[in-house]
């Protein structure tokens, strides 16, 4: 039960001529007592909400920054109207600081034996399963003075996955790639190391791509045509120890990470390669492996949905020995982890020619951008120490490449808004190479 704002407001004003007029124990009970017989006839009429049904609908998953709508259906199977506020919880992060109370809050009216839908329009500011909390019931007679109120638990989850803001440079890519695969109109063959097929030789294609053999055989110049190698593995690994954890901005640096391998991905399995994920820190924090090509992306995605930074150490020797068996044959490993010096000096150098003798390997750190506007500041004495601490950072990451570097280790570091497609064309330089 819970007296609502009208039933304080009606004894107050009873109060007042009460105690003008004929201050006691009389005049108190005529007033209260008239209030609370009113209050029990107006909860008598209240409708019931134990009895009450509720169901849910609606969406089941939403990227993040994107909004979500979930249905509650509200039945009324008592003979009594129902006048109702109804609080349908959910976690904080559903919604954006603020606006919880008007997005969790419905004024209903159900007649006797019929229902009503309601909508509850979340928008979450963090990646996960949000489920839904209780929905809070509080039902109002006619005389809106006293409420009965219940809870019901109507279970729903929601989940938030990773936004994928760099699908706005695959496009791009894939152009490239059609080019480099010869599906494009071009004067040059088509960059790669598998032979396609023959056809007749025109004025400004490379002489050392004239097939002699054919040439002789068909009486008229041949030359040979190539395309990107196919089929090739290509494992991304997720670095998600305590170094992930750091903000660029107003994401960490998993996030970005995490970007960028999912640009990579849909851009793999167009080019033809299988691809798998991997997060790692002290142990397996999500896998996907042997998915089709037109399941990758969508595996992808659900499992980083639940991925969070670990605040622990990342075993690079368990993370080296799970790579090494996630990948029996010749592949191209990518590692999406920190450039700073001590984790990889300590941590990664050692075992760096476990990897590189087997593989091609290809390393990506999320550079802050902030660093290179301290290295550009001048004008006073705070602003020179920062630019002194900057170009002191910078220098540091470019030797930790070049370590990198002298192990055959492919290094691409860059800001969170051009990690994704940074990446995506050292891939594609990579195809075109033959090297994969």
């Amino acid at each position: 039960m819970a007296l609502t704002g009208r039933a304080a407001l009606l004894a107050a004003l009873g109060s007042l001529p009460v105690g003008i007029l004929e201050p006691g124990w009389t005049g108190l009970l005529a007033v209260n007592g008239t209030l609370a017989l009113a209050c029990a006839v107006d909860c008598a009429l209240a409708a019931p909400v134990r009895a009450l049904g509720l169901t849910r609908s609606g969406d089941t998953s939403v990227r993040l920054g994107e909004p979500a709508e979930v249905h509650l259906t509200l039945t009324n199977p008592s003979g009594r109207p129902l006048r109702a506020r109804v609080r349908d919880a959910w976690p904080p992060s559903s919604w954006l600081p603020g606006t919880e109370p008007a997005a969790s809050r419905h004024d209903v009216v159900v007649p006797p034996g019929e229902r009503r839908r309601l909508t509850t329009r979340l928008l979450p500011t963090r990646r996960g399963d949000r489920r839904a909390d209780r929905v809070t019931i509080r039902s109002y007679g006619p005389l809106g003075l006293l409420a009965r109120q219940g809870t019901h638990t109507v279970p729903w989850t929601v989940r938030v996955l990773p936004p994928f803001t760099s699908r706005k440079h695959l496009p791009s890519r894939l152009a490239r790639l059609r080019e480099l695969d010869g599906r494009t109109s071009v004067l040059t063959r088509g960059e790669g190391t598998e032979f396609d097929s023959l056809r007749d030789y025109v004025p400004g294609d490379d002489t050392r791509s004239i097939d002699w053999r054919a040439t002789a055989r068909q009486n008229r110049v041949a030359v040979r045509t190539w395309r990107p190698e196919r089929d090739r593995h290509i494992l991304i690994c997720l670095d998600t120890g305590r170094t992930s954890a750091g903000r660029v901005g107003d994401a960490p640096r998993l996030d970005s990470a995490m970007d960028a391998a999912l640009l990579l991905a849909a851009l793999a399995t167009r080019a033809g390669d299988r691809v798998d994920l991997l997060a790692h820190d002290r142990r397996i924090r999500a896998r996907v492996q042997g998915r089709s090509a037109a399941d990758t992306l969508p595996s992808f995605v659900s499992a980083m949905a639940d991925l969070e930074p670990e605040l622990v150490e990342t075993d690079s020797r368990s993370l080296v020995s799970t790579v090494l068996r996630s990948a029996p044959r010749r592949s191209l490993v990518v590692l999406l982890t920190s450039l700073d010096a001590a984790p990889i000096e300590e941590g990664l150098l050692p075992l760096l020619p476990r990897l590189t003798q087997r593989h091609t390997v290809l390393l990506a750190s999320v550079a802050d951008p902030q660093v290179a506007e301290m290295t550009a500041s001048r004008g006073d004495v705070d602003a020179v120490y920062a630019a002194a601490a900057g170009t002191q950072s910078r220098s540091q990451r470019r030797r930790t490449a070049d370590q990198l570097g002298r192990y055959g280790v492919h290094v691409v570091d860059a800001t969170p808004d051009t990690l994704a497609p940074a990446l995506a064309d050292v891939y594609l330089a990579l195809k075109a190479a033959g090297r994969l």
